[in-house]
């Protein structure tokens, strides 16, 4: 028979015990600190005494012995039963936040977060208190730090893995967000950047009926230049009061501004505003302009888009995560359209040479894209499958094109052709799988059929013009139709889901993703396995240490 040493009240002296309890809150903790350091000199000084082997009880506290680090993990089962759930911050489902908590009252989600920095004492005053966050259950696990980096800028690649679908404004199911889903947000947080595209819309029909009025090759239809008038005086309403709301939440919300900015597909959409100002100036009516535009029009709408379009180019060339290939979607359309609608404005204002350099800027920018988007690279994770409404922006930027050079040259040669050509092609050949854009929920997205089609309107009553004939003229009226149409049923449609139903603005839930994707947390099992493993090692150690005493 193996003969094991027996424990002694000499081997048992040797063995020194210290109790470590749980890690007690802030305030708790700083008035025990003094009890505590009282009570571990009384144990110091007094004689060690033997304890007597008991069935660890079912409580917080643990003891480890100093010489062979044996604990024992009371919480080890229900650490497990916390941790079998994916940690999340609390806000997505209001309830978490708000109704669950033990012994308070239901509190509105906290909207401060995106709120302007410059505000941040205000915002202090409006986060939980001290004892909330203590009672928080989130809190506890520590998965609460993520609003530490709310005001950080979210890299493109995390939109792309949080959110789905063309405009990537969907939030997929497996993904946190950083404010209630189940409460209505401020009505300044919900309010998109995608809100100009109504503006590009309507500014886009005012030049249209400006050409219907006073092009020879449209002259039989006898259309009336107040029609033209009175789409210019509506485009500069909306675009007034959107700018208005927008600057509004420049100054209240600039965090939720600066995500958008961020946001691969939004960031496009701040082109929209100079784009918008350059079509009024184009289709003014003819008796509030004169022959020749002052220089300065140019200069001040035209400024601020090229400044910008240096920004975004550069981190098109330069590479990185933003680097075309990853961020490259139809409506980066947007940021080459621009410099076609400058050329004309610039040949307007007699700047012939300003005109020629914006024509070359964005025709080797289209290019680029037109290339990048059409190719579908694997690494091009923003293009997906199916087709949704900002697809129509492949027809924008030919278009454009033909009608710059046709502006800045006075001829629609060869090259303003090839250039129409390509965009009509692209128009049926979109216009041929309307199926495939059924189905879509009504959305301010949709003004993205508009401005498209309005230009290759307008680029069709140009080529007529050149080359009359009873086709050219007819194509002419069949898209101008069509593409006034599209804008009269989504400007009904947009009064309607704004002031009747109220569900144009929803909540924005592609600016509220968290920075880092929350993951299942397994390092406390490897920890909780790497300490039983340690301790099952030491006592070995320590029995062998033991026995070979005893044998001498």
């Amino acid at each position: 028979m193996d003969k094991r040493p027996a424990f002694s009240p000499s081997s048992l002296q040797q063995t020194h015990f210290i109790d470590i309890h749980e890690v007690l809150p802030e305030e708790e903790e700083e008035e025990r600190t003094t009890t505590m350091e009282d009570e571990v000199e009384k144990r110091l000084h007094r004689p060690i005494k033997v304890r007597e082997m008991k069935k660890p009880q079912r409580s917080f506290s643990r003891q480890v012995s100093l010489e062979t680090g044996f604990s024992v993990l009371n919480r080890e089962s229900k650490a497990k039963d916390e941790r079998s759930t994916l940690p999340r911050s609390g806000r997505s489902f209001g309830g978490f936040d708000s109704a669950n908590r033990i012994g308070l009252e239901g509190r509105k989600g906290d909207f401060s977060m995106f709120k302007t920095k410059s505000s941040l004492s205000k915002q202090n005053s409006l986060m939980p208190s001290r004892k909330e966050r203590e009672m928080e259950p989130q809190k506890i696990d520590g998965s609460g730090g993520l609003d530490e980096s709310v005001h950080k800028s979210v890299p493109a690649g995390r939109y792309f893995a949080a959110l789905r679908g063309p405009e990537l404004d969907e939030v997929k199911d497996y993904e946190d967000i950083l404010l209630p889903k189940d409460e209505k947000w401020p009505f300044l947080l919900r309010f998109p950047i995608g809100c100009f595209g109504i503006c590009l819309g309507l500014s886009s029909q005012a030049v249209l009926w400006r050409a219907l009025a006073t092009s020879p090759a449209t002259k039989f239809l006898h259309v009336t230049p107040i029609i033209n008038f009175g789409l210019w005086v509506l485009a500069i309403a909306v675009l007034t009061c959107v700018s208005f709301t927008y600057i509004l939440k420049c100054v209240f919300y600039f965090e939720a501004v600066k995500r958008e900015y961020f946001h691969p597909v939004r960031v496009n959409f701040f082109f929209a505003p100079w784009v918008v100002c350059m079509f009024l100036v184009i289709g003014a009516p003819p008796t509030l302009t004169p022959e020749t535009l002052h220089p300065a029009l140019w200069f001040a709408f035209m400024g601020p888009y090229f400044l910008l379009e240096l920004k975004i180019y550069g981190q098109w060339l330069s590479g990185g995560k933003r680097r075309l290939c990853k961020v490259a979607n139809p409506s980066s359309h947007l940021s080459v359209v621009g410099n076609f609608v400058g050329a004309i404005l610039a040949a307007k204002v007699g700047w012939i040479e300003a005109a020629k350099f914006l024509w070359a800027v964005g025709f080797a920018h289209y290019i680029v894209v037109f290339v990048t988007l059409y190719q579908r690279l694997p690494t091009s994770e923003a293009l997906p499958k199916e087709l949704h409404p900002v697809y129509s922006m492949f027809i924008a930027a030919p278009s454009a094109a033909s009608l710059a050079w046709e502006t800045i040259y006075g001829e629609f040669d060869g090259l303003s052709r090839t250039c129409y050509f390509i965009a009509l092609f692209l128009y049926i050949s979109l216009v041929v799988r309307i199926n495939f854009f059924r189905g879509i929920k009504f959305s301010v997205a949709w003004w993205s059929y508009t401005f498209p089609m309005t230009t290759a309107s307008v680029a069709t009553i140009k080529y007529a013009e050149h080359v009359p004939s009873i086709i050219s003229r007819g194509l002419a009226v069949i898209l101008s139709f069509m593409s006034t149409t599209m804008v009269l049923v989504l400007f009904v449609s947009t009064l309607l889901h704004a002031f009747v139903w109220h569900t144009l603005f929803p909540n924005d839930l592609a600016i509220a993703i968290t920075k880092r994707r929350l993951v299942k947390e397994k390092k406390p099992f490897k920890k909780a396995y790497d300490i039983k493993r340690w301790t099952k090692q030491a006592l070995t150690k320590h029995n062998s240490v033991n026995k070979d005493t005893g044998g001498d």
